[in-house]
Formats: C-alpha cells, sequence, structure tokens
C-alpha cells in the first residue's frame, strides 16, 4: 500500500499539473547549513570539539485535488543529513533516542509513515509522507481525515493554545508544521462565528500501543463581537481536561492579543497566559511590523532550577516538554521583534526570546531574500546570553562542570521551488 502510494506521486509530479481537472502539483527543494559552536563548559565539546557543521537536504512533492466540494492532499517528503550533530546523537545512551529522536519519527503518531532509507553515526536518509488526508467542504462546513496541520490561538512566539503541533518559538524555517493524524471539522454560522473540532489518536512512544491517555479531542468557538473577536477551548489533552479563552482586539493601530489557557492535570490544575501586542509603521521609508510579547507558564520551574533533580520532581514540565507541546523551562517570558522591509525584495528581522527569571536569552538576527520568482535565501544568526545553569545559557547535565551549552551559531538556507 505504501509502495503503491509513492508511486502515485511519483507519476503525478511527472505528469504536471495537468494531470487531472482539479489537481494541482508543486513542491520545493531546500539545502541547509547549520554551524554551532561550544564553550568550554559545554557537553558537547567534549564530544565532538568546539563547533559543529551540519547540511540538511529537503525534497517535498505537494499535490492538491480538488473538485466538487471533494478534496484531498498529499505532501511527499524526501531528507538527507550529514554532520556534527548526528555524530553527537549516536552517542547517546540505548533508549534516549525515544526521548532525544536523532531524526524525525512517527513514534508517537497513529500512523507510522516515515521509513529511514540509511543511516549512520554521520549521515541518514528517510522519506514520509508529511500530509495526507481526504475530505468535502461546502458553504458553511468543512470536514478532513487523515494527516494534516492544526494552528489554534493567539499566541505569536509562544501558543499555550496551540496543543496539538506547536512550533519551537526558536524555528527559523517555519513555512510547515509537521502533521498529525486527525479528524477535523469546521462549521461556520451565518453570523461568521465558526466552531471547529480536531480528534487526534496517538501511540505511547515506549510501547507503540493506541492509548486512549494520549489523545485530543477538542472544541474552539471562535466569535465575532461588535469591536473584538474570542476564541473559547475546551479540550481532553493527553490526561489533562483544558479550558482555554482568548480574543484580539484593534486599539489605535496595534492590534493586542491573549490566551488564558487552564489545565487541570493528574498532578494537579496549572496556568499558562500570554498577551502580545503588534504594530506596523514606516520608518525611514521602510515599512516596520514590530511585535512584542509576554509569557506564563505554570508549569516551568519557578526557582530557576534545571537540575536533572528538579526535572525529576516537575513530571507535568518533563513530560510537555518530551512530547513536544512546551519549548519553555522557566515560568516568566519575554519576546519581541521586528521586522523590517530593507526593500520589496529583503527583510530583516532581529528577534529576542528572554527568561526573565534566569536572565538569559536567545537573540536572533533573520534575513529573508528573495532570489527570484522561485528563489529564496534564509538566513540567521543566533546568540545564547545567559550564565552556566541558566535556560539559553545551558542547563546543567548532572556531571560536575558540564552544561547543555552553545555558543553563537548560523543558519543558512537556500530554497527553490516548483
Amino acid at each position: 500500500m505504501r509502495t503503491e502510494l509513492l508511486a502515485t506521486l511519483a507519476l503525478a509530479a511527472c505528469a504536471g499539473p495537468a494531470l487531472a481537472d482539479g489537481l494541482t502539483v508543486g513542491g520545493l527543494g531546500k539545502l541547509n547549513l547549520l554551524t554551532a559552536t561550544f564553550p568550554d563548559d559545554s557537553l558537547a565539546r567534549n564530544a565532538i570539539g568546539a563547533s559543529s557543521v551540519d547540511l540538511q537536504g529537503e525534497f517535498r512533492l505537494n499535490i492538491e485535488w480538488r473538485d466538487d466540494g471533494f478534496s484531498a492532499d498529499a505532501a511527499y517528503q524526501a531528507f538527507g543529513f550529514y554532520g556534527d550533530t548526528l555524530e553527537l546523537g549516536s552517542q547517546l545512551p540505548p533508549g534516549v533516542g525515544v526521548v532525544i529522536p536523532r531524526l524525525p519519527n512517527d513514534d508517537r503518531r497513529f500512523f507510522d509513515l516515515t521509513r529511514v532509507v540509511s543511516e549512520s553515526d554521520r549521515r541518514a536518509l528517510l522519506h514520509r509522507l508529511d500530509r495526507a488526508w481526504v475530505g468535502h467542504s461546502g458553504e458553511r462546513h468543512v470536514i478532513r481525515v487523515g494527516r494534516q496541520a492544526l494552528t489554534w490561538g493567539n499566541g505569536l512566539f509562544y501558543a499555550p493554545m496551540d496543543l496539538v503541533n506547536p512550533f519551537d518559538p526558536a524555528t527559523i524555517d517555519t513555512e510547515y508544521k509537521f502533521g498529525d493524524d486527525m479528524l477535523y471539522g469546521q462549521y461556520l454560522r451565518a453570523s461568521g462565528d465558526d466552531l471547529q473540532a480536531a480528534v487526534v489518536l496517538r501511540r505511547n512512544a515506549l510501547s507503540g500501543e493506541i492509548e486512549s491517555d494520549a489523545r485530543t479531542v477538542a472544541l474552539k468557538y471562535h466569535g465575532f463581537a461588535p469591536s473584538f473577536e474570542y476564541d473559547l477551548l475546551v479540550a481532553d489533552h493527553y490526561e489533562d481536561h483544558v479550558l482555554a479563552v482568548g480574543g484580539g482586539v484593534d486599539v489605535g493601530g496595534a492590534v493586542l492579543r491573549s490566551d488564558l489557557v487552564i489545565s487541570d492535570t493528574p498532578g494537579g490544575t496549572f496556568a499558562q497566559f500570554v498577551a502580545n501586542a503588534s504594530y506596523s509603521w514606516v520608518w525611514g521609508g521602510r515599512n516596520v511590523s514590530g511585535s512584542i510579547e509576554y509569557f506564563y507558564s505554570g508549569f516551568g520551574q519557578s526557582a530557576g532550577d534545571y537540575s536533572p533533580a528538579a526535572f525529576a520532581a516537575n513530571a507535568e514540565l518533563t513530560e510537555r516538554v518530551l512530547r513536544g507541546q512546551l519549548f519553555t523551562l522557566g515560568r516568566h517570558y519575554i519576546a519581541a521583534s521586528a521586522i523590517v522591509e530593507v526593500t520589496p525584495l529583503w527583510t530583516v528581522t532581529p528577534i529576542a526570546l528572554a527568561n526573565i527569571g534566569d536572565p538569559s536569552a536567545l537573540l536572533q538576527l533573520t534575513s529573508t531574500l528573495s532570489l527570484g520568482d522561485n528563489l529564496t535565501l534564509l538566513g540567521s544568526v543566533n546568540l545564547p546570553v545567559g550564565p552556566s545553569g541558566s535556560e539559553f545559557g545551558g542547563i546543567a547535565t548532572g556531571m560536575e562542570g558540564l552544561f547543555l551549552s552553545s555558543g553563537p551559531g548560523v543558519f543558512a538556507q537556500f530554497a527553490v521551488y516548483f
């Protein structure tokens, strides 16, 4: 079945967009270069040296079909990895890959649509299906089943309402989320309000079995009031009962947004809160769009203690970090960015993600340059700032004098679209 599907995708790519009515075919190729440096107290420096260099290649084939309300979407991905980070991962103890995977996998997803073609200490090849769904839409409804992506909430950097597959705030390439296997529905009311529902079934990463306490069942209502928009969410997420409220409003040309998420978990009740403001203006003849955001996570460590013993005592935080739902270790964060349009084809974006309880921060300077209709160059300089033992300065490993720390690094990506 899997081989037949991949063959169908390949034939569609060769045939082009005119294969059938309602069918469109496109895709991309990306080549990424990543470098990082490691300070003297870094555990990684002991393993692979003072710096690392990695190359990553990606090919993505997108196929969409639409006809009389029915639709289908498939996206095939092939990845190639080479470099020092893979070698570092190969030195981890057996079994650690379950919680710190070297490569993309579907260990937690309902369908296993990822296959590793070859793998060694420094190189790997794999391919997978990142989208594979069918659906139907009408004037008032949308329904889809299969592998797809979902984004909820009003967070710009941190997104506590985005339960299914949120982005890491430090992610540079945010063009596509990895998809998850779900049943999704949407009903549009005559007023413009809509009700969305999602059911996501998952496996236990250790046993491989589908478990009811790993699923997500969620309902979200998006409504319009005379001067603002609002969201109401209720969900069973893993073993949590979740209630959330959020919204946005225009004030003096700025857009203000916020979300409050309350999670009743086996370990207690925890709150998460995010609030942000965005504003656009012209500065020196150039368009600028700025954003600032505050994030509070009740799951985080209150005293800035990130030792292995502290994580062992905070199972609620550890579980969410390991399953990719939460990307912060502390409680209070400030994030800010400004997108500066240097030219119509070139934007520069300084970004700061700060743990204000450490204090420590990650500073990024990102640049996006259009080289043509189908060519893009994306780059970023990344600078962690903070003392050893802090979140961005490097958390403790449990080994005396060694931390999970890194220094300045560079990310560069060349992308071609077809």
